[in-house]
């Protein structure tokens, strides 16, 4: 199984702003500092969108090129697939994230209206109300 990665969607205050960074594009690339040290086990795998404190979207790791400055480049597949919210911490830069706790995509035809924010429905887990 590929491993994902998490990454907070920063400058993004909406799903409509997260939504709007696919908007007619062919390719996806984001920068990073350093290289992951798994990256062959993220190819296949799915980095997730963290907005407000949750995991809201997906898009699949194509793959990892050095940019000529000595970054890197994560190739993103141009599609954004919605998941069913998952609270989660903010954090800087990326983090793993194994299969068995990546939150299920959405499927065709659900309708999960406005997500809880993510600070809120981690306290409503630990209370186990949701």
């Amino acid at each position: 199984m590929p491993l994902n990665m998490t990454k907070i969607a920063f400058g993004a205050k909406s799903w409509e702003d997260l939504a709007g960074w696919y908007v007619d594009r062919e390719e996806i690339r984001l920068t990073t500092r350093y290289q992951p040290k798994r990256h062959e086990e993220m190819v296949g795998g799915s980095l997730y969108w963290i907005l407000n404190h949750a995991l809201v979207a997906r898009s699949e790791i194509l793959g990892f090129e050095q940019t000529p400055e000595g970054r890197w480049w994560i190739h993103l597949e141009p599609k954004l697939v919605r998941v069913h919210p998952q609270p989660k911490r903010a954090h800087q830069g990326w983090r793993y994230l194994k299969e068995e706790d990546a939150p299920a995509d959405v499927a065709d035809g659900d309708e999960i209206g406005d997500a809880m924010p993510g600070k809120m429905m981690g306290k409503l887990q630990r209370l186990g109300l949701i």
